[in-house]
């Protein structure tokens, strides 16, 4: 029984020492592998500090180099900039001066035209009172339609009794229409041109809003009545060779306007009615229309004269034709006669001829005439009288 308890004894005390013993070992051995692992990684760190830093002695030589020449090409680039920078510089400095000069003188130039166009209007204005005040008249407005009538004319190339007529009587009625325009075989249109336009003015002058509006109607109403007149005259005529409707003329572009946006129906009842509402525009499109068709009608007459002509000129070349050929038939019988008179007649007597010189030379006769053996034509002419 000790003897077991003595041997337990030792195996617990043999087992605690070979514990201590490789508690120990295990301390050196561990305190060997991290002095060896430090070692190791001293080393390796070292080693990989040296790589390092060649390699980043070599980038940042490389760095160095390409910051070189990145800074020469920037300085390169900023020295050429600031040439071209200069040079811009120097343009827009000459630029401003001569802006600057021109400016001086285009607002000098303008000042002058502001007096000058406050000038025209202050003109225009007292122009236009005096017009308003001589419109107030009957008579003033419509020698003002004439006028303004005559330059729409002129200016579309019409002349007075040649393309028209002014203030001419009708023959077979008892109008007498301002102008009268000559068309093409005898036909005629007539135009007025004395338009009322009191109320108009009037609806002009007028501040208050229901005045206008009264105004503005019986304006309407007598640009109604106007056209109802002149479909009472004889402008339309069959007599007179008019054509199907005549024209009333409004001396005033603003005034055709009007009338045009505050009743449209007014102007479809006058083509209704064949009577044509123009303004200058419309009036120097319709004098187009008309010169075109005498234009035409004239040269339509002028190509039926020369297709006269040409048939006219067709005959005689036939007659020429003819006589040329009989000419050249009897002017070849004649290179006949004449062939035949220069060969056989020409033989036969160049024959007799060098048979006379054959005889000739047989009895020694002189070949020549001696000189003073000649006797002159008158001469012989008076010796042959006086025997």
């Amino acid at each position: 029984m000790v003897y077991s308890l003595f041997l337990l004894a030792g195996l617990a005390l043999g087992v605690g020492l070979y514990f201590l013993i490789s508690l120990k070992l295990f301390q050196r051995v561990k305190e060997t592998f991290d002095s060896l692992s430090l070692k190791a990684l001293r080393e390796n760190s070292e080693q990989y500090l040296t790589l390092a830093r060649e390699n980043l002695a070599r980038e940042t030589q490389a760095g160095r180099q390409a910051l070189e020449e990145k800074k020469k090409l920037i300085d390169q680039s900023l020295v050429q900039m600031a040439h071209e920078l200069e040079q811009k510089l120097e343009k827009v400095h000459g630029a401003v001066t001569s802006l600057e000069k021109s400016g001086r003188q285009t607002f000098g130039a303008l000042d002058q035209q502001i007096k000058s166009a406050m000038e025209q209007t202050g003109r225009l204005q007292e122009t236009t009172g005096e017009l308003r005040e001589a419109l107030t008249s009957t008579k003033a407005r419509g020698q003002w339609g004439e006028r303004m009538a005559e330059d729409v004319l002129r200016l579309a190339g019409f002349i007075e009794n040649v393309n028209y007529y002014k203030e001419k009587a009708l023959e077979t009625g008892s109008g007498r229409p301002d102008y009268c325009f000559l068309l093409p075989q005898g036909l005629k249109v007539n135009m007025d041109v004395k338009f009322p336009l009191d109320n108009y003015l009037r609806y002009l002058e007028e501040k208050g809003e229901l005045a206008k509006e009264r105004l503005k109607e019986q304006f309407l109403r007598d640009v109604r009545n106007r056209i109802k007149e002149v479909t009472t005259r004889d402008y339309i005529n069959p007599d007179e060779k008019t054509l199907e409707f005549c024209i009333v003329f409004i001396p005033n572009e603003q005034v055709y306007g009007f009338i045009n946006e505050s009743d449209r129906s007014i102007l479809d009842e006058a083509l209704k009615n064949r009577v044509v509402v123009c303004s200058p525009l419309t009036l120097y499109a319709i004098l187009a229309v008309i010169r075109k068709a005498v234009d035409n009608f004239r040269l339509g007459e002028t190509a039926g004269k020369i297709v006269t002509l040409l048939s006219s000129f067709a005959k005689q070349w036939e007659r020429f034709i003819a006589s040329f050929d009989a000419m050249g038939k009897k002017l070849g019988e004649a290179q006949e006669e004449y062939d035949r008179l220069l060969s056989t007649r020409r033989n036969q007597l160049e024959k007799v001829l060098r048979r006379v010189e054959d005889l000739r030379q047989e009895q020694g006769i002189p070949g020549e005439v001696p000189p003073d053996e000649i006797v002159p034509i008158e001469r012989a002419e008076i010796v042959e009288r006086e025997s």
